[in-house]
């Protein structure tokens, strides 16, 4: 045995130590545990043959020895507004001013047949005005990486991870239809990691299109705990109506998880499609759109304090939905106009319609004019 082969096996045998402690990790070693019930049982083993798919393809990128550099770039954008009235008779707010800031950014390497993409979509804003105070108009993380093989020219083998949040804490503004203020959203509140291996088709340098029958996304809540305005949950007696009931939801809850386990575990088909082109001259277009269909049963959550639950039947033909779109537009060197446009459907999230207790679609546009660069 040569030199060379010795350390190819070490290399080996260091990564294939990595993933018996990644298995211990997460609990995967306990697939075939009898003491777990049968979906559980089912997801582990799922979840391991996609840890070994994963290890199967970084052994095999050690000896792809072809490499090319990153090829890198985005876009940043900065937007300011300010008004001001007085003594306005048609009524308007004495002053208000608003800040945003838009940073989409790529890095992608092209390894032989191996690549490996990566996106990152930032996204802040706020208002502020003398009579609501501040208020956010914006506000989004999502992060997307694609490591795959070519089988054809157009077409690879892909381990796909995203991760979607925010940055800052969201409120209810009206709480209880009575002016108070409540905590519903916040960072990693909540956060959603999906993990899928599937195939990508690219077939031009601006549509990529990947997709796979079986994928696993974790949708977590943190609380504080439970996340509740008044003491232990319980709502005072002055506030109680038939449609709030005697205790509030905990936070998870708004985003159908369980407040004590913090986390849901979904397994599904997956698709994700990206899109990224100057339609015109100095007009440039991207769209990402990810759809997802759990194929696990849900969770109906029963009153009086939502602490408990009931298992609900599988509704793989509820699709959620995520889809964000962001036009810019080049005025001149450095100026430019943006609009935004977003929408997500979740039906595990039920914090809509008279009753508070209804999924809908979700809807956020901005335009703004402001300071671009692009690198």
């Amino acid at each position: 045995m040569n030199l060379r082969t010795v350390k190819k096996t070490k290399a080996v045998y260091g990564l294939s130590s990595f993933y018996l402690r990644f298995v211990r990790c997460f609990g995967l070693a306990q697939s075939t545990g009898s003491h777990q019930p049968k979906h559980a049982r089912l997801m582990r083993k799922l979840s391991l043959l996609l840890a070994i798919f994963i290890f199967a393809l970084a052994v095999s990128a050690q000896t792809d020895t072809t490499k090319k550099g990153w090829k890198k770039g985005g876009i940043i954008s900065i937007n300011f507004g300010e008004a001001g009235s007085r003594n306005w008779a048609a009524g308007a707010e004495k002053w208000s001013v608003s800040l945003g800031a838009v940073l989409n950014v790529f890095a992608n390497r092209q390894m032989g047949k191996w690549s490996w993409d990566n996106s990152l979509d930032l996204g802040y804003a706020f208002i502020n005005t003398q009579s609501l105070g501040y208020r956010k108009a914006d506000d989004k993380i999502y992060f997307l990486s694609k490591f795959g093989r070519a089988i054809t020219a157009k077409m690879n083998v892909t381990i796909l991870a995203n991760f979607r949040s925010q940055f800052y804490d969201g409120y209810d503004y009206n709480y209880l239809g009575q002016g108070l203020r409540r905590r519903t959203s916040g960072f990693m509140a909540p956060g959603y990691v999906t993990l899928a291996p599937g195939i990508d088709w690219k077939p031009t340098k601006s549509l990529s299109v990947f997709f796979t029958p079986i994928s696993f996304r974790w949708i977590i809540v943190s609380n504080k705990p439970y996340d509740y305005l008044f003491p232990g949950g319980v709502i005072p007696v002055a506030l109680r109506t038939p449609a709030t009931g005697d205790f509030e939801k905990p936070k998870s809850v708004l985003y159908g998880v369980d407040a004590v386990q913090q986390v849901r575990f979904e397994a599904g088909g997956f698709a994700s499609i990206q899109f990224n082109r100057e339609l015109v001259k100095n007009v440039l277009y991207t769209t990402k759109l990810d759809l997802f269909s759990n194929y696990l049963q849900g969770y109906q959550f029963n009153p009086p304090d939502y602490r408990s639950y009931t298992r609900t039947s599988a509704k793989p033909q509820n699709v959620d939905v995520y889809w964000t779109n962001i036009f810019a537009a080049k005025v001149n060197k450095f100026l430019n106009v943006t609009y935004a446009f977003d929408l997500i459907y979740d039906d595990d999230i039920k914090q809509f319609g008279p009753d508070k207790n209804s999924a809908a679609a979700q809807l956020r546009s901005q335009l703004a004019v402001g300071l671009q660069a692009k690198f």
